[in-house]
């Protein structure tokens, strides 16, 4: 639990800090037009991150009790 939590806390604050990235390396190969992301795209993105990182965090913990 505590490696799965760690990865979760990684993977969420990759998409806080760096949505456009993480739309490439997502995203961008369905849209041969789209150049950048869209403003949603980005506010959604870094919400999941938040979560992601809420959850992981919550993993850890509970790994340790």
């Amino acid at each position: 639990m505590f490696v799965l939590g760690n990865i979760l806390i990684l993977i969420g604050l990759f998409m806080i800090v760096n949505p456009s990235i993480f739309w490439k390396i997502t995203e961008s190969w369905k849209s041969s037009q789209a150049s950048d992301p869209s403003g949603l795209y980005i506010w959604s993105t870094r919400f999941g991150g938040v979560m992601f990182t809420i959850v992981g965090i919550s993993t850890v913990v509970i790994a340790f009790l």
